[in-house]
C-alpha cells in the first residue's frame, strides 16, 4: 500500500465540527485503503479532527506541520464484511 493520497480536502479556515463533518462524508465516498490528505489549521481543528476519524476506525498515517497549518494523511478504514 503507497501512501500517496489518492484525494486532497483544504479544510483551512473552516470551523469545528465542520471540518470533521466534511473529512468524514469524503473518507465514505472513497474505497478502503486509500488515503486521504485534509489541511487543517492549529488549534481545535488539528487537535479534533484526527482524534475523530481515529474513533471512526481509520488510521492517521502521518501529521506534518507546513506554514502555520498541518496536512494530515488518513488511511481509509477496510469495512467489515
Amino acid at each position: 500500500m503507497t501512501d500517496q493520497p489518492n484525494a486532497e480536502l483544504d479544510l483551512r479556515g473552516v470551523i469545528c465540527p465542520y471540518n470533521f463533518v466534511k473529512t468524514k462524508l469524503k473518507l465514505e465516498a472513497m474505497e478502503q485503503g486509500q488515503v486521504l490528505s485534509v489541511l487543517l489549521d492549529d488549534g481545535d481543528p488539528i487537535r479534533n479532527v484526527p482524534r475523530s476519524v481515529s474513533n471512526e476506525g481509520h488510521t492517521i498515517v502521518s501529521q506534518d506541520r507546513i506554514e502555520g497549518s498541518y496536512r494530515i494523511l488518513i488511511r481509509r478504514r477496510e469495512d467489515e464484511s
